[in-house]
């Protein structure tokens, strides 16, 4: 699997704007055979930061993914909307298949 993690601080004036190209994207990204997931979350510590996580099958899967018109669209419309340059992890993670239960944590009741 690939996992890509990227925050996004986004100019405050265009949160709108960025809302609706970000709900966009992550509807088409989720819509590629080989995501495995891709969500939106706003930093409770950084206002207007909003932060992708993303998985992808393998390294052929994510190549695939920066080819698509969907990704070829959000990258040139993102200059106009964030407020300074995206900074990203990018693990290959070849031996992890995707989401696992986290042990600590369960619900009571």
């Amino acid at each position: 699997m690939i996992l890509i993690v990227v925050k996004m601080p986004v100019r405050p004036e265009r949160e709108d704007e960025w809302a609706a190209l970000a709900a966009d994207y992550a509807r088409a990204v989720n819509a590629e055979e080989g995501s495995l997931f891709f969500e939106w979350s706003r930093s409770v510590e950084e206002p207007g930061t909003w932060v992708c996580v993303e998985g992808f099958r393998d390294a052929d899967a994510g190549a695939a993914h920066v080819r698509t018109q969907a990704f070829t669209d959000f990258v040139e419309k993102a200059p106009d909307l964030v407020a300074a340059q995206p900074q990203i992890i990018y693990v290959d993670a070849a031996d992890v298949p995707g989401w696992g239960p986290m042990g600590e944590i369960q619900p009571r009741g």
